[in-house]
């Protein structure tokens, strides 16, 4: 279906397939059809350019650009490293090349990139900052003036990057303040009012000064990318996006795709699974002529949807626009592989297995200790997890309950601290087995079972398989009571 007819067909609320005229479901997807429903957000909507927007693109800038940029400069670390760079993808990124730090200098000379975002990154990405790549500055030269990237840094030959880093603190700034005052608020009592309306102005200083950098540097990516933060249309669900080119990849290579997708969810959906899904039906359209983007907005929608626990959303998105056979024709397989590693946290399906270190030495591999036991706790958890705290305690009698019963308890430390977590272990007397990679939330397993929050509890069969994600200690308990009588 065309994105006119289509976008017409969701402005009233009716959530069909973008593949057909008919509404489509399979059997586990959740249930839709042509009906009707609600669309809170219709009767506002409105074809009025907001206040806030400012257009960013000027012939220099326009669309995508791929070529050489030598990336070089100092960091202030005399014990050198390793020096790494990332390509971004929304909130994702893919490791493009390695140097040394040596005498306080690296050089990854020559290296072909296209306009947008990267990381860069010493001795691991805990330690890491933006930076902006434009094939337009072939020389690229930063200073950093601290063994920790993210402060004090300058690039004197970059407008790029001088005016991103300008930016950065000005942001910065500026999210602090509201933070303040939004932890403010529910103490305010009768100056909640006030302190609202100091929020609003914070928000309309930070626009002002977006305005305003763009205006020091235009033609920039830097400039586009800002002009991007404040869609053209606010209150128009079919036009939200039109301010964002669905073929300029330089967008993807950025946070502006998945920000707006983020406040369409907000603003559109009602926060009803109808609403969800229309939103969603709206973006696939939207970026369906260039495959590249698609690719990105659905794995952005997928991501997003499954860390919130809309899994039915998730199976929505996997059974219509990526597995099927007409609307996932023009996608690559690395969606496909993408998409499984979701698929595999699923009810009913086998996550990845793993060997890490345990805290007592040895190493512990995930699917052995699975068929040792009818059932296994996987528990993500952190020292400095103060929910963690409220909830060791109430496992420990549950362990001791079943244990001789078969069930079984593999904790996962999000520590980078060996001694914290090894005093955590013996405080809250959690004797059963833990591992950890000590790499907080950059650990690969963290990333592989896309842990968000801690706890977050996986309960595995003696096949390995998820039977249950439970939220808290009496869920599990109650399911052992039923199951190892």
């Amino acid at each position: 279906m065309k994105m006119t007819s289509f976008a017409m067909i969701l402005m009233t609320g009716a959530v069909l397939s973008a593949c057909g005229d008919t509404a489509t479901k399979t059997e586990n997807s959740p249930s839709i059809t042509s009906k009707t429903v609600p669309n809170p957000a219709a009767a506002q909507e409105s074809d009025n350019v907001s206040v806030l927007y400012k257009n960013g693109i000027t012939d220099a800038n326009r669309g995508d650009k791929t070529g050489l940029v030598r990336l070089h400069g100092t960091i202030n670390q005399p014990s050198g490293g390793e020096v790494t760079l990332y390509e971004t993808e929304g909130r994702n990124t893919i490791e493009v090349a390695k140097t040394r730090l040596s005498n306080r200098a690296f050089d990854f000379g020559e290296i072909e990139v296209s306009r947008g975002f990267y990381k860069i990154s010493l001795n691991g990405e805990t330690n890491s900052t933006d930076i902006i790549l434009n094939p337009d500055e072939a020389d690229v030269e930063i200073a950093f003036n601290s063994t920790r990237l993210s402060a004090n840094k300058s690039a004197a030959g970059s407008k790029e990057n001088t005016g991103w880093f300008s930016y950065q603190s000005i942001e910065n700034k500026n999210s602090s303040e509201v933070r303040k005052l939004r932890s403010s608020i529910k103490d305010a009592g009768a100056f909640r009012a006030r302190i609202e309306e100091q929020i609003k102005q914070k928000q309309s200083e930070l626009v002002s000064q977006q305005h305003t950098i763009m205006d020091q540097y235009p033609g920039t990516y830097l400039a586009k990318f800002l002009g991007w933060k404040n869609p053209k249309y606010p209150n128009n669900q079919g036009r939200f996006f039109e301010d964002i080119e669905a073929t300029d990849n330089s967008a993807v290579r950025s946070l502006a795709i998945s920000n707006r997708i983020q406040d369409m969810m907000r603003n559109f959906s009602g926060g009803k699974d109808s609403g969800f899904l229309a939103c969603v039906d709206l973006v696939k359209a939207h970026f369906e002529p260039n495959p590249v983007a698609l690719e990105s907005v659905l794995y952005t929608m997928l991501d997003g949807f499954y860390n919130t626990g809309k899994e039915t959303i998730c199976q929505y998105i996997l059974d219509n626009y990526i597995f099927d056979e007409d609307c996932g024709a023009d996608l690559s397989d690395a969606i496909r592989i993408r998409a499984q590693g979701i698929i595999n946290l699923q009810l009913g399906k086998t996550p990845p297995n793993f060997q890490i270190e345990k805290w007592d030495g040895g190493a512990l591999d995930l699917y052995q200790t699975c068929a040792q036991n009818e059932y296994t706790l996987l528990m993500f958890w952190a020292s400095w997890c103060h929910k963690c705290e409220q909830e060791i305690p109430s496992l420990g009698p549950v362990y001791d309950k079943y244990g001789y019963k078969g069930f079984e308890i593999v904790g996962v430390s999000l520590d980078q601290v060996r001694n914290t977590w090894e005093k955590a272990i013996n405080d809250n007397r959690m004797t059963w087995p833990n591992v950890s990679q000590l790499q907080a939330w950059n650990s690969p397993v963290v990333s592989e079972y896309k842990v968000t929050a801690t706890p977050t509890y996986f309960l595995l069969d003696k096949k390995g398989k998820i039977i249950l994600k439970p939220k808290r200690y009496f869920q599990v308990d109650k399911f052992l009571s039923e199951m190892l009588k």
